[in-house]
């Protein structure tokens, strides 16, 4: 339930982004608009991931398959979307004896750690969408676009 609600209060903040300013970013270190935007749509595909791997080894050959930025909202809302959907279907399916089985995170020889999976999608998958979404409303609120409110009304929307 968490999940479905808090995917809500992210896609209204995606609906937001302005594309026609996808290559700004704040600072020189900082991932640029567009990029930000999809990484978090594309957050919630770690879902599926922790549910039907034992672990994952960021060092692995497509680890990360290359996903290409979106180039306006509808591409970037519909991408989100379906990663939900595919996220909804794993978690209604997920038994609590599933969630708590170990998921280990890797780089290489290096285990980042193991956790039960359960505590993994928390981390990887919430935790994870609530700090990046953070970061944009960030990023919208430097460009002057109305920032949506994730907990009550924002200063935009009094």
């Amino acid at each position: 339930m968490e999940f479905k609600h808090e995917a809500a209060k992210t896609r209204k903040m995606l609906e937001r982004v302005p594309f026609e300013q996808a290559t700004w970013k704040p600072h020189d270190k900082s991932t640029a608009l567009g990029a930000l935007a999809t990484h978090i749509a594309r957050v919630p595909t770690w879902i599926e991931r922790v549910l039907t791997r034992e672990e994952f080894d960021m060092l692995a050959p497509n680890a990360f398959p290359k996903v290409e930025l979106h180039k306006n909202t509808e591409e970037l809302l519909a991408y989100f979307d379906a990663n939900n959907a595919n996220a909804i279907k794993h978690l209604e399916g997920a038994t609590d004896e599933a969630l708590m089985k170990p998921w280990t995170f890797r780089r290489g020889d290096h285990v980042i750690f193991t956790l039960p999976r359960g505590a993994v999608i928390r981390e990887m998958a919430l935790n994870h969408q609530y700090h990046h979404r953070g970061q944009l409303s960030v990023y919208l609120r430097q460009l002057n676009v109305p920032v949506p409110g994730m907990f009550g009304p924002s200063a935009d929307e009094q």
